[in-house]
């Protein structure tokens, strides 16, 4: 089997991201986007998905964290795409529940 593994760079006026990411991880990784709560959502998806996600960024947080959610959201899916590559095998709808936190 092919090593779903990726790293993607994007660097605008605003924003320098770099985000590697192993889809056949363990739930691992260090995030540092400067924006706490967009670091918890995507420590749910990389725990509960058990994905291996890295990512840093340095973004124009001064201002407001609009440019930083953004390029990382789309640095993010980069990623994703790039280590799935052409797809084969996958599922094209599904659906997943899980509680998160203290839910329980």
């Amino acid at each position: 089997m092919t090593q779903r593994i990726s790293e993607v760079v994007r660097n605008t006026n605003e924003t320098k991201i770099r985000v590697r990411l192993n889809l056949d991880g363990t739930g691992q990784g260090t995030l540092n986007t400067g924006v706490p709560f967009l670091d918890h959502m995507i420590d749910q998806i990389k725990r509960h998905g058990l994905f291996d996600i890295d990512i840093h960024c340095d973004g124009d947080l001064e201002i407001d964290d609009h440019h930083t959610v953004e390029d990382c959201g789309i640095t993010l899916g980069q990623a994703f795409a790039q280590a799935l590559g052409d797809k084969k095998g996958l599922k094209r709808y599904g659906h997943f529940y899980a509680p998160l936190d203290e839910a329980l």
